[in-house]
């Protein structure tokens, strides 16, 4: 993994932190856990994944494929705070961020009391900020922006999978998450169709609006995450499923591509998992990535203010 210092792709997306401890992965129980999520029962089928239209191509979005998967139960919503706190409480759980003692936050939301902070180089706005995690979200004393029915961010792939094996799921794949996101609507942009978002009156969902990463004129009504039921669903009653925060999934990251740029970034990133969905920091001028077939890879121990997931079941 890379070091904060090093060069990070141009993105609004997920930095790696380095691996500077050695962490032991919790394990628990699968169905230990209470989960009091409400789901919807996805159809199998053939899934379609990928796009014909690929926006950002050197990111794995096309060709389109089909791929065959079972019936399955997929949450509503994105774990929320609420749920997360009910986890750590009954199993004592801490996280990465915790362990590490620091996580990233994007530059507006550090408080000012915490004083001078480091930057991630070339994506300065990301800031490596001491005490940040998923109950502190912005760091230190920040524990009232831990609202309950938002999602839980600062949650590494680790921490994602503990939490889905204690009540008693899993992390979705790609194929799934697109099949869930596409909702029988076929090779749709977004999850509502194709209503391309903007900066003043079309707002599905929680994006940036405004000049990134220095002016978000929250138009869609938030500057930071919404709570994890908001926004219009999608025509299978899904909350969110772009824009937001982003949402790991179970696959690794991998790219078909035969071009060297593509396979020397790739080089960098190996043991790297896929991301899907995008977030509130995303804009079509800098990171077009809150559409259905668009990728993120990001180290699996790293965790963000705009990192979450969501839990699926398998029937």
């Amino acid at each position: 993994m890379r070091s904060i210092e090093q060069r990070t792709e141009k993105r609004c997306c997920t930095p790696a932190r380095i691996g500077l401890l050695g962490l032991a992965r919790a394990e628990f129980e699968r169905g230990g856990g209470c989960s009091h999520a409400e789901f919807v029962e996805i159809p199998g089928g053939t899934a379609m994944v990928g796009t014909k239209a690929p926006q950002i191509p050197d990111d794995g979005e096309g060709p389109i494929r089909m791929v065959a998967i079972k019936p399955f139960r997929m949450a509503v919503t994105t774990v929320t705070n609420q749920e997360f706190r009910a986890f750590v409480n009954a199993t004592g759980y801490v996280t990465e961020a915790e362990r590490y003692g620091w996580s990233f936050v994007f530059w507006s939301q550090v408080p000012e009391n915490v004083g001078a902070t480091q930057a991630v180089r070339e994506v300065e706005w990301w800031r490596r900020v001491d005490g940040a995690c998923w109950f502190s979200p912005n760091g230190p004393e920040t524990e009232d922006d831990c609202l309950p029915d938002h999602p839980v961010v600062h949650i590494s792939w680790n921490d994602a999978r503990a939490y889905a094996a204690w009540v008693g799921g899993r992390l979705p794949t790609e194929a799934e998450w697109e099949h869930a996101a596409r909702a029988g609507q076929g090779d749709v942009r977004f999850p509502w169709g194709e209503d391309e978002p903007n900066d003043t009156d079309v707002t599905p969902c929680n994006i940036w609006q405004g000049d990134f990463p220095k002016l978000n004129t929250a138009a869609d009504g938030f500057v930071t995450t919404a709570p994890a039921r908001s926004f219009e669903p999608n025509p299978w009653g899904l909350y969110n499923l772009v824009g937001n925060v982003w949402e790991w999934t179970a696959d690794p990251y991998r790219v078909r591509s035969l071009k060297r740029s593509v396979k020397e970034r790739l080089a960098g990133m190996k043991g790297y998992k896929l991301s899907k969905g995008g977030s509130f920091l995303c804009h079509r001028s800098y990171c077009y990535r809150y559409r259905i077939a668009a990728r993120s890879g990001t180290s699996p121990d790293s965790a963000t203010t705009h990192h979450g997931f969501r839990v699926v079941w398998s029937d």
